[in-house]
Protein backbone atom coordinates (compact mmCIF):
# COMPACT_ATOMS: atom_id res chain seq x y z
CA UNK A 1 0.00 0.00 0.00
CA UNK A 2 1.54 3.47 -0.77
CA UNK A 3 -0.23 6.85 -0.26
CA UNK A 4 0.92 10.06 -1.21
CA UNK A 5 1.35 12.92 1.07
CA UNK A 6 3.03 16.72 1.08
CA UNK A 7 6.03 17.25 3.38
CA UNK A 8 3.00 18.94 5.97
CA UNK A 9 1.68 15.46 6.11
CA UNK A 10 -1.53 16.70 3.87
CA UNK A 11 -2.72 14.58 1.24
CA UNK A 12 -1.54 15.61 -1.89
CA UNK A 13 -3.87 15.91 -5.03
CA UNK A 14 -0.79 16.80 -6.91
CA UNK A 15 2.74 15.44 -7.39
CA UNK A 16 3.88 13.56 -5.15
CA UNK A 17 6.42 14.52 -2.37
CA UNK A 18 6.40 11.33 0.39
CA UNK A 19 4.90 8.06 0.17
CA UNK A 20 4.27 5.57 3.50
CA UNK A 21 4.41 2.02 2.63
CA UNK A 22 2.99 -0.55 4.53
CA UNK A 23 4.63 -3.88 5.65
CA UNK A 24 3.60 -6.99 7.50
CA UNK A 25 6.70 -8.44 7.96
CA UNK A 26 9.39 -7.69 10.55
CA UNK A 27 12.84 -6.64 9.47
CA UNK A 28 16.16 -6.49 11.95
CA UNK A 29 15.97 -3.39 14.09
CA UNK A 30 12.72 -2.71 13.93
CA UNK A 31 11.55 -3.97 18.06
CA UNK A 32 14.09 -1.26 18.61
CA UNK A 33 12.71 0.76 16.35
CA UNK A 34 9.38 0.40 17.33
CA UNK A 35 9.77 0.57 21.00
CA UNK A 36 12.05 3.99 20.62
CA UNK A 37 9.11 5.30 18.90
CA UNK A 38 6.47 4.48 21.84
CA UNK A 39 9.12 5.40 24.37
CA UNK A 40 9.49 8.88 23.06
CA UNK A 41 5.82 9.59 21.84
CA UNK A 42 3.62 8.66 24.94
CA UNK A 43 6.74 10.30 27.09
CA UNK A 44 6.49 14.13 25.55
CA UNK A 45 2.56 13.39 25.05
CA UNK A 46 1.62 11.65 28.13
CA UNK A 47 4.10 11.81 30.61
CA UNK A 48 4.60 8.29 30.88
CA UNK A 49 8.73 7.34 31.90
CA UNK A 50 11.02 4.64 31.10
CA UNK A 51 8.71 1.90 32.24
CA UNK A 52 6.31 1.96 29.68
CA UNK A 53 9.29 1.53 27.11
CA UNK A 54 10.43 -1.48 29.01
CA UNK A 55 6.54 -2.53 29.00
CA UNK A 56 6.31 -2.33 25.22
CA UNK A 57 9.39 -3.38 24.18
CA UNK A 58 8.62 -6.95 26.46
CA UNK A 59 5.44 -7.02 24.77
CA UNK A 60 6.39 -6.54 21.04
CA UNK A 61 9.56 -9.37 21.82
CA UNK A 62 6.98 -12.19 23.17
CA UNK A 63 4.62 -11.54 20.38
CA UNK A 64 7.72 -11.91 17.46
CA UNK A 65 8.85 -14.68 19.43
CA UNK A 66 5.66 -17.21 19.33
CA UNK A 67 4.66 -15.68 16.16
CA UNK A 68 2.44 -17.53 14.30
CA UNK A 69 1.50 -16.08 10.60
CA UNK A 70 -2.32 -17.79 10.88
CA UNK A 71 -3.30 -15.68 14.00
CA UNK A 72 -0.88 -13.18 14.03
CA UNK A 73 -0.23 -10.24 12.29
CA UNK A 74 1.59 -6.77 12.28
CA UNK A 75 1.95 -4.14 9.82
CA UNK A 76 4.63 -1.22 10.05
CA UNK A 77 3.90 1.58 8.08
CA UNK A 78 6.86 3.48 6.74
CA UNK A 79 8.66 6.19 4.84
CA UNK A 80 12.22 5.95 3.50
CA UNK A 81 12.88 3.35 5.62
CA UNK A 82 11.67 5.12 8.83
CA UNK A 83 9.05 3.48 10.48
CA UNK A 84 5.66 6.02 11.21
CA UNK A 85 3.35 3.65 13.03
CA UNK A 86 2.10 0.17 13.22
CA UNK A 87 -0.46 -2.07 14.35
CA UNK A 88 -0.59 -5.52 15.40
CA UNK A 89 -3.02 -8.66 15.49
CA UNK A 90 -2.29 -11.04 18.60
CA UNK A 91 -4.70 -14.04 18.61
CA UNK A 92 -4.97 -15.35 22.17
CA UNK A 93 -7.44 -18.21 21.69
CA UNK A 94 -9.91 -19.40 18.75
CA UNK A 95 -12.57 -17.02 18.99
CA UNK A 96 -10.45 -13.93 20.18
CA UNK A 97 -7.68 -11.51 19.34
CA UNK A 98 -6.22 -8.70 21.17
CA UNK A 99 -5.27 -5.52 18.87
CA UNK A 100 -2.02 -4.08 20.36
CA UNK A 101 1.11 -1.05 19.37
CA UNK A 102 -1.78 1.23 17.74
CA UNK A 103 0.62 4.22 16.72
CA UNK A 104 1.06 6.77 14.19
CA UNK A 105 3.73 9.42 14.22
CA UNK A 106 2.75 12.78 15.10
CA UNK A 107 3.44 14.04 11.71
CA UNK A 108 1.47 11.70 10.08
CA UNK A 109 -1.85 11.95 12.15
CA UNK A 110 -4.85 13.12 10.24
CA UNK A 111 -3.94 12.23 7.02
CA UNK A 112 -5.79 8.30 7.34
CA UNK A 113 -3.17 6.31 7.69
CA UNK A 114 -4.18 5.27 11.61
CA UNK A 115 -7.87 4.60 9.93
CA UNK A 116 -6.09 2.23 7.37
CA UNK A 117 -4.34 0.37 9.78
CA UNK A 118 -7.24 -0.16 11.74
CA UNK A 119 -9.66 -0.89 8.84
CA UNK A 120 -5.98 -3.88 7.62
CA UNK A 121 -6.13 -5.21 11.01
CA UNK A 122 -10.29 -6.20 11.66
CA UNK A 123 -10.12 -7.11 8.44
CA UNK A 124 -7.43 -9.73 9.28
CA UNK A 125 -9.53 -10.62 12.56
CA UNK A 126 -12.72 -11.31 10.01
CA UNK A 127 -10.43 -13.86 8.00
CA UNK A 128 -9.30 -15.71 10.79
CA UNK A 129 -12.55 -15.67 12.13
CA UNK A 130 -12.21 -14.14 15.53
CA UNK A 131 -15.32 -12.89 16.94
CA UNK A 132 -14.13 -10.84 19.76
CA UNK A 133 -11.25 -8.40 19.42
CA UNK A 134 -9.80 -6.20 22.66
CA UNK A 135 -7.43 -3.71 23.48
CA UNK A 136 -6.11 -1.81 26.66
CA UNK A 137 -5.58 1.67 25.98
CA UNK A 138 -5.66 4.71 28.72
CA UNK A 139 -7.76 7.26 28.83
CA UNK A 140 -5.45 9.67 27.50
CA UNK A 141 -5.42 8.54 23.96
CA UNK A 142 -8.82 10.43 23.05
CA UNK A 143 -8.11 10.49 19.28
CA UNK A 144 -7.58 6.97 19.05
CA UNK A 145 -10.53 6.43 21.51
CA UNK A 146 -12.92 7.97 18.50
CA UNK A 147 -11.00 5.74 16.41
CA UNK A 148 -11.88 2.71 18.10
CA UNK A 149 -15.63 3.66 18.65
CA UNK A 150 -16.28 4.72 15.01
CA UNK A 151 -15.31 1.04 14.20
CA UNK A 152 -17.59 -0.24 16.68
CA UNK A 153 -15.90 -1.15 19.59
CA UNK A 154 -16.96 -0.08 22.97
CA UNK A 155 -15.63 0.60 26.64
CA UNK A 156 -16.37 -2.40 28.71
CA UNK A 157 -13.67 -1.73 31.60
CA UNK A 158 -11.66 0.97 32.67
CA UNK A 159 -9.00 0.72 35.77
CA UNK A 160 -7.10 3.44 37.62
CA UNK A 161 -3.30 3.02 38.87
CA UNK A 162 0.02 3.71 39.33
CA UNK A 163 1.78 2.88 36.86
CA UNK A 164 4.13 4.07 33.75
CA UNK A 165 5.62 6.63 35.89
CA UNK A 166 1.99 8.27 36.90
CA UNK A 167 -1.63 7.76 37.55
CA UNK A 168 -2.88 6.44 34.58
CA UNK A 169 -6.53 5.33 34.52
CA UNK A 170 -6.38 2.16 31.46
CA UNK A 171 -9.49 1.41 29.43
CA UNK A 172 -10.31 -2.16 27.61
CA UNK A 173 -12.27 -1.94 24.35
CA UNK A 174 -14.15 -4.82 22.88
CA UNK A 175 -15.45 -5.27 19.32
CA UNK A 176 -17.68 -8.02 18.61
CA UNK A 177 -17.14 -8.70 14.97
CA UNK A 178 -20.99 -10.01 14.42
CA UNK A 179 -21.62 -6.41 15.25
CA UNK A 180 -19.87 -4.80 12.34
CA UNK A 181 -20.94 -4.96 8.96
CA UNK A 182 -18.82 -4.94 5.82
Amino acid sequence: MVRNYKKDGKRDSGFVTKKWMVRTSFKPGDIGSLTALHGTIYAKEYGLDHTFEAYVAAGLAQFLQSFHPKKDRAWVAEINDQIIGMIAIAGQSKGESQLHWFLVHPDFRRCGLGTELLREALLFCKKCKYKTVFLWTINDLRAAGRLYTCAGFRKTQEKTHDRWGRRVTEERYELHISDTSE
